[in-house]
């Protein structure tokens, strides 16, 4: 990258500590020419490989061990020369090695570790293709199907195939359940058949033998281990891992005779050996070996975390002897191949956060290795939880009772989420033991996001598992042998009754506090003394025997939620109280989120700005000696009234919060303004005390700057205040007050606009939550939201987000009652009461009776002393007398009692019928919830004779794990610069810049990454839009690939990403696969969220337009009428998009030569186009030539059908013109439907409309508004949050913003 564009980069991180490294050794230096080696290996021709100067040694091992014709060897070493390569140089530190050189692979002796690996290695190419693990959820496997619709003809080997001429071959017909209105909604193609994963079988069973370990004598011979082999023939073996390699011995089953057997076929690689000695091996191996090589790697890379799939297939079980050694030992990712077995999880966690960071190599070496370390200590920790739940790991205080108890496994430390030694008895008992652990997890990411040098943080994992929450933790070294009264220097033990506190933790959390506005503040202790803290008084510091400086306990990095946490003799503000707040809540430790915080601090420096701009005016008015008219909006904005308004948190109106600071033109004024008032520096005494007037309105923290921090401590029981700062803690109480009724009155009521104008467009619970926590909004808000979309006057247009509300809502009640549900139960009746649960929850049938399990093995003495019980567990069946009106009770008290929401149902088909709902999507929001894992089948959930789940379908229970998610920031810094060019209309630019983004998430995550994913996503619609259309397709395959690996196969993510492939594919003349690509689209979107969706209308608009294009008018008019009616539904009958919908429609008409009906609709759509742009409007006129074109057609056919009426069959018939509409035409209206403009410009054009593009943002950035007089549309700007970058694609608000598509397809919003 030239220095400019990493300056720019650069620039964008002032918040970040190293903007102002010197930028010189800023230079990318990654893309280092490759060169070209040959290679080598034993037995086959030597062959050509691309290397880069920057891979180790061992990179070039692992290509081998992957390539088809070298993965069976494990055991070797390269040579140059005749000298052997270190495994962990760089290429580069070679002398000798250049262009050309030859390596040579040599086999080296085994020893008992690399024999391990070998056997290792060869069972993972055996079960290469079979798709157990990502089932199991083992070894960070997932699922993808992709492969399935595309029949891999995507990109270059597409070109052979299916050329749009032959378009009669193709089958377009869907299938029943994915037409428009179907009712039925089957979960089988959820997973269709993958005819690769048909399991070509190479041996029956390879497992360690019996008679390992070698005997002494034998050790002295070279024997390492044996192996017992049953070959597909059944031919059964013995063969003896040896240091030469692999060979046959003589011992049976029951004789041991380790002899070499006649012949003995000794060969380096098992794979050899076995090759030799079973046909069937060798025939199958290799054809298993190229189906292998042909996947797509990303369908077998591993993921950074593991996904889990709530459905699986019945599975054979098979004998396999890695996976039975690996359940027994503590093997966590690779620990032989690290010396000293078990990891230091602290030491490796801390000394990552402590490499250096100066430039960014060094930089992109530290993220990547905090986040490597982070994604396999949130492996072990989970592995871990689930041992403990599971009874298989021995407590530290074993005498305690089971709720009580602290278990140490592999270095990390695990406590259950129960309220031992009554710790949070003032603040709720259980229920605030169990929010304690991601209230802690929050602080731990906000406080590693902030990245201090100097100060570390505990490497933190929240599991739910079986009902029950695991807190993981690494450990601090040496505070297992003291006391935590020793050890703590600051903070307090005991929730502030006794508090400390040190010099170096002040110094230390001081640089944390601006980022994450916490107040420097005083407390009293025992002694009446006043102590400084800066952190809420929970918030321990503990110095290790590293000398680390430690800070744990971070649940209330965030301060309370008023809204949530009635406070004797305290009032709120009339915006909270109007809607009925403070409620009760379970437990005292409801904080307000991060994301809250910063909107509001945002929401008050405008204010701040406005102010000051007020009063500035009015001085200088003075001054002048004459009045000046100011600008309606700011004294509108800034009248005393609206001030008192919005100080107490509101928004002057409920939609005001958000355009307030799009649309005052002022703003910009007040922010010169302000800029000059920072340039006096506050010489000029009148200037000065207007900033302290505007601080002191705003309830900054300081007078003469603008800074608002907040005080953790405030309403926490036990805590005292000194008398000295008793007026500072009034104004914070106010702040809190105020920023409890902003959430109330600005950010839902924001919420509800965006979800009114699509910028908010939830498709299940995952991605309503995102959205609710985007805007700062707890999910403890929820009933509070729908009460408001009920209220609303456009209710009809927000039905998709009401009824995935109460989706959301009735799930997490069930799942707050399942979790203790499941406690009472036994592992012996786990799937009995766990499909009896589902059968409470889901089946229709009314007297859902549990199957007790009438144990497979009765024991003739009833065991009476049971020793170590699971936590909680007792021979109780009180689960058995659960009933579905129970349950559906139970569910309505909860939503009442946690969300303060009404449930008008007292029963699942109520449900169904009040809300809406859909009995498929509850089942998976219940199961991704709570980690259930069913058999895929189809279930009957409306039968009244039979329950619909029974014990069988219940095929695992999975943990549901929360963790830190470490950012790759330089790569993100690159990410949003490019998306900035390519808003401004600098595609080239912007394409270069994301593509070195791509580089340096790749660098930092590896290949699989969610936001590697986005990345991908907006390059294939830039390549698509620079007309590269096989580019396009490659990077959305990838991108469609890693969004069903990383988020899952029918993540609403996923089903965006199926959407833009299938363009690109029809794009590249692939029409059939375009077709497969949306009707799985569609399934997904029925299976997730039902057919009434704003998003469907998309959909089906597309499929609309693809049938259309194949001459399947039927069909295409049913999908495009399903999309004119929920378009009408969602965007109201007048807008654009109905305009666009009639027209679609009517094109397909008169291709069917239905001229009156295509007339009738056209003419929708022109009356539209008038009243909305007006006659002159490019679109109104060509809507206009298009109805005359109709007409005339009508007319033609009319002549000829009165011709025929009068001369019978003689009469001389004019032949009409029925054209099929050209690929071209259909791909033309499909870009317009998915927002892509293409505008055919010249060099010169280009360069012009550069200019013109920066002469509209300097208008903008003025903040003159002749702009917006002068007709220009102008795209807003579209700052994404960082969260944000890979979840916002939505086209812009209907307004005919035509003109700024093409900058903003960069946002990918199009």
């Amino acid at each position: 990258v030239i220095n400019g564009e990493a300056e720019e980069a650069e620039s964008k991180q002032d918040s970040s500590d190293h903007a102002d490294d010197g930028n010189e050794q800023e230079v990318i230096v990654i893309q280092d020419t490759g060169f070209t080696v040959k290679i080598q290996a034993p037995g086959i021709e030597p062959f050509d490989l691309q290397v880069s100067p920057q891979e180790m040694v061992q990179e070039i091992h692992q290509v081998l061990m992957d390539r088809e014709d070298t993965c069976h060897r494990t055991c070797f070493s390269l040579q140059l020369d005749g000298n052997v390569l270190d495994n962990f140089a760089e290429l580069k530190s070679i002398e000798g090695l250049q262009e050309g050189s030859l390596l040579k692979v040599v086999e080296e002796p085994y020893t008992v570790r690399e024999a391990r690996i070998h056997v290792r290695h060869i069972r993972d190419l055996l079960k290469s293709l079979d798709p157990s693990d990502a089932y199991n959820g083992v070894d960070c496997n997932s699922l993808s199907f992709l492969s399935v619709f595309t029949d891999g003809d995507l990109g270059d080997s597409g070109k052979r195939k299916k050329k749009g001429s032959e378009l009669e071959q193709i089958d377009c017909t869907p299938p029943e359940h994915i037409l428009p209105g179907s009712k039925e909604r089957p979960l089988m193609p959820l997973q269709p058949q993958n005819k690769d994963w048909k399991p070509l079988q190479c041996l029956k069973v390879l497992t360690m033998s019996g008679w390992n370990p070698p005997p002494g004598n034998r050790k002295m011979h070279g024997d390492l281990m044996y192996l017992y082999v049953v070959t597909v023939e059944d031919r059964h073996v013995s063969i003896t891992a040896s240091t030469r390699g692999y060979y046959l011995n003589q011992s049976t089953t029951y004789t041991f005779n380790p002899k070499p057997a006649n012949p003995s076929f000794l060969s380096h690689s098992l794979v050899e050996l076995l090759i030799q000695i079973s046909p069937a091996f060798k025939r199958n191996f290799t054809a298993l070996q190229k189906k292998r090589v042909q996947r797509h790697p990303f369908e077998r890379i591993a993921t950074p975390f593991q996904v889990y799939s709530w459905t699986a297939p019945q599975m054979d079980h098979t004998m396999d002897c890695v996976r039975a050694e690996d359940a027994y030992t503590s093997r966590l990712g690779y620990e032989e191949h690290i010396p000293g077995q078990t990891r230091e999880w602290n030491e490796e966690l801390q000394t990552t956060r402590e490499l250096p960071r100066k430039n960014l190599p060094e930089r992109l070496l530290r993220e990547r290795a905090i986040f490597k370390v982070h994604s396999d200590f949130a492996a072990a920790a989970t592995r871990g939880a689930m041992a403990v739940i599971d009874g298989n790991v021995m407590a530290i205080n074993p005498g305690e009772e089971t709720r009580m108890q602290m278990f140490i496994w592999n270095n990390i430390f695990f406590s259950l989420g129960f309220d031992v030694r009554d710790h949070y008895r003032e603040l709720g008992g259980d229920a605030a033991a169990h929010a304690a652990p991601t209230n802690d997890l929050n602080g731990v990411r906000a406080y590693s996001a902030v990245d201090v040098e100097g100060l570390y943080t505990l490497g933190t994992v929240v599991v739910d598992y079986r009902g029950y929450r695991v807190t993981a933790q690494s450990i601090i070294p040496g505070i297992l042998e003291r006391e935590q009264e020793q050890s703590v220097i600051y903070g307090s033990i005991d929730f502030g009754k006794t508090v400390v506190s040190h010099p170096k933790y002040l110094e230390l959390l001081e640089k944390t506090s601006r980022p994450l506005k916490v107040q420097r503040h005083a407390v009293l202790n025992e002694k009446d003394v006043a102590v400084e803290l800066y952190s809420s008084v929970e918030c321990k510091g503990i110095i290790g025997n590293d000398s680390r400086h430690y800070i744990l306990d971070l649940l209330r990095t965030f301060p309370p939620d008023l809204n949530f946490l009635p406070v004797e003799g305290e009032e709120l503000s009339v915006e909270s109280q109007k809607q009925g707040y403070p409620r009760q809540h379970r437990h005292r430790l409801a904080c307000l989120r991060q994301e809250l915080i910063e909107a509001f601090v945002e929401h008050r420096y405008l204010l701040f700005m406005k102010m000051a701009a007020l009063q500035l005016m009015q001085q200088k008015a003075n001054k002048d000696g004459k009045s000046v008219a100011l600008p309606e909006s700011i004294t509108a904005e800034a009248s005393p009234e609206v001030l008192e308004k919005s100080q107490n948190g509101g928004c002057g109106s409920s939609l005001e919060g958000k355009e307030a600071d799009e649309t005052i033109p002022g703003l910009a004024q007040a922010k010169e303004l302000a800029e000059t008032l920072a340039a006096e520096d506050g010489s000029d005494p009148k200037s000065r005390e207007v900033v302290f007037n505007a601080c002191k309105a705003v309830g900054s923290i300081s007078n003469n700057s603008f800074d608002i921090r907040f005080n953790p401590d405030i309403f926490s029981p036990g805590v005292r205040f000194p008398e000295a700062s008793a007026e500072d803690i009034r104004k914070q109480q106010q702040l809190l007050k105020d920023a409890a009724a902003f959430l109330v009155s600005c950010q839902i009521p924001s919420l509800m606009k965006d979800g009114l104008d699509h910028t908010a467009l939830p498709m299940d619970g995952a991605t309503l939550t995102e959205a609710l926590h985007q805007r700062g909004i707890n999910v403890r808000y929820l009933g509070s939201v729908l009460e408001f979309v009920d209220k609303m006057p456009a209710k009809v247009q927000l039905d998709h987000f009401y009824r995935i509300g109460i989706t959301e809502l009735i799930t997490r009640c069930a799942k707050h009652i399942f979790k203790t549900y499941l406690q009472g139960v036994e592992l012996s009746a786990l799937s009995a009461a766990v499909s009896h649960f589902l059968n409470c929850f889901l089946s229709s049938y009314p007297d859902a009776v549990a199957h007790l399990p009438a144990d497979e093995l009765v024991s003739r003495k009833k065991n009476r002393k049971r020793r170590n019980r699971v936590p909680g567990a007792g021979d109780n069946t009180a689960w058995a007398n659960l009933t579905p009106s129970e349950l559906w009770k139970s569910i309505g008290t909860e939503a009442h009692g946690y969300y303060h929401f009404t449930l008008q149902c007292e029963s699942v088909d109520q449900a169904v019928e009040k809300y809406g709902l859909q009995k498929i999507t509850l089942l998976r929001e219940i199961s991704v919830k709570a980690g259930i894992q069913i058999l895929i089948k189809e279930y009957n959930f409306d039968s009244r004779h039979k329950p619909a789940f029974t014990e069988e379908d219940i095929l695992n229970i999975f943990p549901v794990v929360k963790h830190v998610n470490p950012k790759a920031s330089d790569a993100f810094h690159f990410f949003q610069s490019g998306q900035a060019k390519v808003q401004q209309g600098f595609l080239k630019e912007g394409c270069e810049l994301i593509n070195e983004a791509l580089n340096l998430f790749n660098n930092v995550y590896g290949a699989m990454h969610v936001e590697i994913c986005a990345c991908l996503r907006l390059l294939a619609r830039l390549n698509y839009i620079m007309g590269d259309h096989p580019e396009a397709l490659s990077n959305q395959q990838k991108a469609v690939l890693m969004s069903e690996r990383v988020l899952g196969i029918e993540h609403p993510n996923t089903i965006q990403e199926y959407m833009h492939l299938a363009l690109y594919c029809f794009a590249n003349g692939q029409l059939s696969t375009a077709l497969k690509l949306l009707y799985r689209a569609r399934y997904l979107m029925l299976l997730v969220c039902g057919e009434d969706h704003p998003e469907m209308a998309l959909l089906d608009s597309n499929i609309g337009l693809v049938l259309h294009g194949v001459m399947e008018y039927d069909l295409s008019l049913r999908f495009l009428e399903n999309a004119l009616s929920i378009n009408s539904k969602y965007h109201g009958p007048r807008s654009l998009k109905v305009a666009l919908s009639h027209h679609l429609v009517a094109r397909v008409y008169e291709s069917k030569a239905e001229f009156r009906s295509a007339l009738q609709h056209e003419k929708e759509g022109y009356t539209i186009y008038k009243n909305q742009v007006g006659e002159a409007h490019e679109k109104t006129k060509e809507s206009s030539e298009y109805l005359k074109y109709l007409t005339q057609q009508a007319v033609a056919l009319q002549r000829t059908m009165n011709e025929i009426y009068k001369n019978g069959s003689n009469a001389s018939i004019v032949p009409l013109k029925f054209t099929a509409p050209s690929m071209a035409s259909v791909l033309e209206q499909l870009n317009i439907i998915n927002g892509i403009i293409f505008i055919p410009l010249s060099q010169k054009d280009l360069e012009t409309l550069k200019v013109e593009v920066q002469r509209r943002q300097q208008l903008q950035d003025s903040g003159k508004s002749q702009a917006q007089q002068e007709g220009i549309a102008l795209a807003p700007d579209d700052k994404l949050p960082p969260g944000d970058a890979a979840c916002s694609r939505r086209e812009r608000r209907d307004s005919a913003t035509f003109s700024a598509s093409v900058y903003e397809a960069g946002g990918d919003q199009g």
